[in-house]
């Protein structure tokens, strides 16, 4: 299992949340879907969930209200850095917006949220004594993240400034030839970071995968418990994956990973 114990290197993923109208669905969906158990943090917290996988927490959830969000749901994703503050002014230089602003959370870390310049939002945990979601790339966490926008070329200039994550757009033969698929690849390790693709819909999205041991008796228990198929599940170069929508209409993937070298 792949415990992750201290910070993670400057721009790589390192928390995810959502913001649900009902807690108590929520909690009955994603629990049964994927084992999670959840700790509720408390008044001062604001009645935060932490999603819990095997004890250790992976994740959040928070009550919000269509009023918040525009009655649109979605998983938020974060990315690692050392220095909220700093960040965020790269984020404004780079043509990207505020919506958080850098703010302690308790002793646990700093928290911000901002947005692309096309309108895709995302987070920054500044770990403390909390460096993020403890255990990824396993069955019932999170494994990958892909950015769907209109145009990709410009998003991955924007992140690139920002968390210095190089873009390599894909050529894979086995992919479809009007594929427009850019990875952005960390400058420490040289693997991938995450991904950013082409795609029509209206406001841009990161999206979340998360691993599964078995993809269809997976997406057999998501349909079970209220979910919409969007795509899948299908085999790729790179595992067996599926595109659903919670009972809330939050987007989602699940994948199988493929071995890796």
């Amino acid at each position: 299992m792949v415990r992750i114990t201290g910070n993670q290197p400057y721009g790589i993923p390192n928390f995810i949340d959502i913001g649900v109208p009902d807690l108590a669905r929520a909690k009955e969906f994603y629990g049964g879907l994927f084992g999670w158990r959840f700790q509720n943090l408390g008044p001062d917290a604001g009645g935060y969930e932490a999603v819990l996988l095997d004890d250790a927490m992976i994740a959040g959830m928070a009550q919000v209200t269509g009023e918040d969000t525009g009655s649109r749901y979605w998983w938020n994703l974060y990315f690692a850095t050392d220095d909220a503050d700093g960040t965020m002014k790269r984020i404004t230089d780079a043509g990207g917006t505020v919506v958080q602003p850098a703010d302690d959370v308790f002793d646990q870390g700093r928290l911000a949220i901002a947005k692309d310049p096309a309108g895709g939002q995302f987070g920054l945990w500044q770990g403390a004594t909390y460096p993020g979601s403890a255990i990824v790339n396993e069955p019932g966490s999170f494994s990958w993240e892909e950015l769907y926008v209109r145009e990709t070329g410009p998003a991955a200039e924007f992140y690139q400034n920002v968390f210095d994550l190089r873009p390599e757009r894909m050529t894979d033969e086995s992919a479809p030839a009007d594929l427009d698929y850019i990875l952005l690849n960390h400058p420490d390790s040289g693997r991938p970071a995450a991904g950013i693709c082409a795609d029509d819909r209206d406001v841009p999205l990161w999206v979340v995968y998360f691993e599964s041991a078995d993809v269809d008796a997976s997406v057999q228990r998501a349909l079970d418990g209220g979910a919409t198929l969007e795509s899948g599940p299908w085999d790729t170069p790179y595992g067996r994956v599926a595109g659903l929508r919670d009972p809330f209409g939050a987007d989602f993937r699940l994948i199988r990973s493929n071995p890796t070298p």
